[in-house]
């Protein structure tokens, strides 16, 4: 059964989608059989993918509209151990119609039972920066949800508000859902906003944190210009090196262990 993990906070600017499509190219690299599905009605992950209107054939709100079935919506990317549902929501009455279909909480659960996605073993789920509607439906259906924070006072509220949301799902709606980690974004551990969030991280979150950091990083904003994962872009870049860090933590974690070895022609993953 594919384990099933969130990218959620109610903030914007914080790498979320980056977190998401770097986050399963990395599993894929690791030749673990990924879907990432966008939720996010921005769309984001797929221009991170080099998809537009053109070269996409549906998404998850037709599949949501029982219109599609899941299956039909898959689209490849170019890492054969990746697949991926976009978000097409173009207008707002789209926007509207899915919001009133997300009333259904359990809605999104039923669709990942479906026979077609047993295959996989991740599912990474890109959520917008609200808590109500998609990403209530999304966590009602996680196993687990990863945290992306920038520093600044913002995101330590935002992260209180995504706690105290995450207790409330578990006494009521989802109780296997569990906090994979919280994951610090765009780092500088010289900066003095850092530094102030890292004393109230430590204080209140310490347990939580990923050992692996993202570095703020060039070349992995140019990877999306690209329509490319940071890796596919430049792998011996510090971004690149640093999701790969955070994949590999995370399938130790989940009792699957992994190596990475940078050589000449990139990563190379090592049964």
């Amino acid at each position: 059964m594919a384990k099933k993990i969130a990218i959620s906070i109610p903030k914007g600017g914080v790498g979320k989608t980056t977190t998401a499509v770097n986050l399963a190219a990395g599993f894929a690299i690791a030749e673990k059989r990924t879907l990432l599905i966008d939720f996010d009605p921005a769309g984001a992950c797929a221009l991170s993918l080099g998809f537009d209107e053109e070269n996409m054939h549906g998404d998850i709100f037709e599949v949501f509209s029982f219109t599609k079935f899941i299956d039909a919506v898959v689209h490849k990317t170019e890492l054969p151990y990746l697949d991926f549902i976009p978000c097409q929501i173009k207008t707002y009455d789209l926007e509207e119609r899915i919001n009133r279909l997300s009333r259904n909480i359990y809605l999104f659960s039923n669709v990942l039972d479906q026979q077609a996605l047993t295959k996989y073993d991740f599912i990474i789920i890109d959520c917008p920066p609200y808590m109500k509607g998609l990403t209530t439906v999304a966590l009602a259906a996680a196993g687990s949800v990863i945290i992306p924070i920038r520093s600044g006072q913002f995101s330590i509220a935002a992260l209180k508000k995504m706690f105290d949301q995450i207790e409330w799902l578990k006494t009521n709606i989802n109780s296997e859902l569990k906090v994979e980690g919280i994951l610090l974004n765009m780092y500088e551990p010289r900066t003095k906003a850092w530094v102030l969030t890292m004393k109230a991280l430590t204080r209140h979150y310490r347990k939580y944190l990923f050992k692996s950091v993202i570095p703020k990083s060039v070349s992995i904003s140019e990877a999306e210009f690209y329509g490319k994962p940071s890796m596919l872009y430049d792998v011996k870049s510090k971004g690149s090196i640093a999701y790969l860090n955070l994949t590999e933590e995370i399938l130790n974690k989940n009792a699957t262990p992994n190596i990475y070895r940078l050589d000449g022609a990139g990563y190379s993953y090592l049964k």
